[in-house]
């Protein structure tokens, strides 16, 4: 009889089921793309992948630092939305939404997208005209969102506590449409669409350097050589920063820690996501049956991945206080993922200062939900150099005062 490792019953599993023959032997850098796509989280990912799909740009190479999906992308709370104020904003976003809805079937790989409904709640008469005033601007951009009453958000959740010792609940914004997505199935579907258009994802391959003549990008030099390409798009998230200067210019960001945390598993207790952006907390059920909590985003700048305790214990004992089955869980882990906000709290996408080399980064604290829309709008931008999707998000808009503003709809944390 012949026998096998586990190693190799593995290796041979996944070739079955994920049809990744190149898995186990990363490729060897080329010495020039048509484009390098610095990193290979889901924005990066997705970018890549619209890139071959729809504009036919197949010689690209995506460059990650660690593995694949290690960053941001595997590190959030998988919420996904589309109601947000502001009109370029709600086009991006509704935008990928709609790519959500039907990202399974275009990827043949299931992202595990849920639309179980989204409700942000009201617990201040300040939020409640924020959010009707979302409602309208809504529906003036073909966005479906609703206002509902307190009487309708315990009959969607029913283990809400409406009557907070601090903060009541007066209603919320619904969403119906919106949901979760699994987020390492997201950025595993995109690989392996890249990879069997030929695109290279070369993991364990930190940038150095960027390399320009007379204002135009020439290649990067990596831990593994140096590469030559046409076209360069940085999509590094927290560290937008430190690549940008590596190009010889600074960006309008700031680089802050997001963290969040699971509890152990229970039966089924909540089957919509909630988010209450007055005390930056937020809760939904996965699968598994852990409650995925998160809070807001650290107080101080700093490039940590892992939590602090005051933001846990501020988000904990407020999510207590509207949510008391919380109090009666255990913590099974927390992490933290580094997040990049803009002053007025939208995305990048743009052209820079450097021929040649195109930005998306900013997101926030919401990064996920765009990634389908934001790898439309960056590789539209890269391709063609200019996208609808991508104009309002210039850089040039911090020097010309175009601010937009989404700290109601964002609620500066999501």
């Amino acid at each position: 009889m012949r026998r096998y490792s586990m190693f190799a019953v593995a290796r041979e599993a996944l070739r079955y089921h994920a049809g990744w023959e190149r898995a186990w032997r990363a490729p060897e850098p080329k010495k020039k793309y048509d484009v390098i796509v610095v990193g290979a989280g889901g924005h990066g990912l997705a970018t890549a992948y619209y890139l071959g799909k729809v504009h036919g740009i197949k010689n690209v190479a995506v460059i990650e630092k660690g593995w694949l999906g290690g960053g941001n992308t595997g590190r959030n709370t998988t919420i996904i939305r589309s109601n947000y104020l502001q009109d370029a904003s709600a086009a991006i976003f509704e935008k990928a939404l709609q790519l959500y809805e039907g990202l399974s079937q275009d990827l043949n790989y299931n992202v595990m997208f849920s639309p179980r409904g989204l409700l942000m709640l009201a617990q201040s008469e300040h939020e409640i005209r924020g959010y009707k005033r979302t409602v309208y601007a809504n529906a003036l951009q073909g966005v479906q969102t609703e206002w509902i009453e307190r009487d309708r958000v315990k009959e969607l959740v029913p283990i809400i506590n409406l009557d907070g010792p601090r903060y009541p609940v007066l209603g919320a914004l619904y969403q119906e449409r919106g949901g979760t997505a699994r987020h390492d199935a997201v950025a595993w579907g995109y690989a392996r669409g890249c990879d069997a258009m030929g695109i290279d994802i070369i993991q364990q391959c930190e940038v150095t350097g960027i390399r320009t003549v007379n204002g135009k990008v020439q290649g990067i030099d990596t831990t593994k050589g140096a590469i030559d390409c046409d076209k360069l798009a940085m999509v590094v998230a927290g560290h937008s920063g430190v690549l940008a200067e590596m190009a010889g210019f600074r960006l309008p960001l700031e680089s802050v820690a997001l963290q969040a945390w699971v509890s152990e598993p229970i039966k089924p207790v909540i089957d919509v996501v909630v988010m209450a952006n007055l005390v930056h907390g937020y809760i939904s059920q996965s699968d598994k049956g852990e409650l995925v909590l998160g809070g807001g985003i650290d107080h101080c700048n700093n490039y940590t991945q892992r939590g602090s305790w005051y933001t846990l214990e501020e988000t904990s004992r407020a999510l207590i206080e509207t949510f008391p089955v919380v109090s009666r869980l255990k913590m099974l882990r927390q992490w933290g993922g580094i997040v990049d906000i803009t002053g007025d709290h939208s995305p990048i996408i743009s052209k820079t200062p450097v021929e040649n080399i195109f930005i998306d980064c900013g997101w926030g604290t919401g990064g996920f939900k765009a990634i389908p829309g934001s790898g439309w709008a960056m590789a539209e931008l890269v391709a063609k150099g200019y996208s609808p999707l991508a104009e309002g998000f210039g850089l040039n808009r911090f020097k010309e005062g175009r601010f937009i503003d989404e700290s109601v709809a964002a609620g500066v944390a999501h």
